[in-house]
């Protein structure tokens, strides 16, 4: 039953994803007007509204005007309810599951945002790691770090520290890099949304956890991004790599694989 749960949940959070990704880079509210045609403008019922299954029962065309449906809606809703499903199949009914749940929602809502627009929204940047502070504290960071230097100190607050050493350390070398790239290239290769992200990512994950997922998001973007720049014979130099999609699903992967991948990072 809470796996069949987890699913609608996940469906409800992946269709208010959608509205987050299409409205807030526009700087739009998310809360009003209600869901509309983008082509139209007409209101849409909630009938016309369910998840996935209103997608397939209009054939992806919206009924009052028949102008097409992107498939980004239905996917990002069946994947946000996969990721909340996986979340549970993993923590089971715990607080665990739902701190993954956060963070994999958050996740899809920038990764989906960066491809289409190249913006990742402060609303899950900034938010995102206000939430992962006060879910690193309620839920302590697995195998802390920081619960080395500091013996002695509750779970929860070396968990915190951590959350936040992560969170500064990770965007800061992220930031640096940034830096010295547009120095010798005279140009702009790292958006600053991306170090945002990243600070995100360290609040929920902690310092070895974002590090694997950094060095995961970098090699996955260069080798993906280059053979997508190669196969569609786009300019390397002037083409703007969705970074932050990268880094997401990298981040995904290691928060859904967290314990063994700190024992396998350790390892190294």
């Amino acid at each position: 039953m809470e796996g069949v749960l987890s699913v609608v949940a996940g469906l409800l959070i992946g269709s208010f994803l959608n509205v987050c990704v299409y409205r807030l880079p526009r700087d739009m509210s998310v809360t009003w007007p209600g869901s509309r045609c983008t082509t139209c403008g007409h209101a849409i019922a909630w009938y016309e509204n369910v998840p996935v299954v209103s997608y397939l029962l209009m054939r992806a065309r919206c009924r009052h005007c028949r102008a097409g449906i992107a498939w980004r809606y239905p996917a990002v809703e069946a994947v946000t309810a996969a990721l909340f499903l996986l979340g549970y199949l993993t923590w089971g009914p715990s607080a665990g599951a739902v701190k993954f749940a956060v963070f994999a929602a958050l996740l899809v809502g920038m990764i989906v945002s960066d491809l289409e627009t190249r913006i990742l929204p402060d609303e899950f940047t900034k938010g995102g790691m206000a939430a992962g502070f006060v879910a690193s504290f309620l839920v302590p960071i697995p195998d802390s770090v920081m619960a080395v230097f500091l013996p002695g100190v509750d779970r929860r607050v070396s968990s915190l520290v951590e959350a936040g050493v992560a969170a500064g350390l990770a965007s800061g070398a992220l930031w640096g890099v940034g830096v010295v790239y547009s120095k010798l290239r005279e140009k702009e290769g790292l958006g600053f949304g991306d170090v945002k992200m990243v600070a995100m990512m360290g609040a929920f994950l902690g310092l070895p956890a974002t590090l694997a997922a950094v060095m995961f998001g970098c090699i996955a973007g260069s080798v993906l991004g280059l053979g997508y720049i190669w196969a569609t014979k786009k300019d390397a130099a002037t083409y703007e790599l969705p970074f932050g999609s990268f880094l997401g699903a990298a981040a995904i992967v290691v928060g859904l694989t967290s314990e063994g991948m700190l024992h396998w990072y350790r390892g190294m």
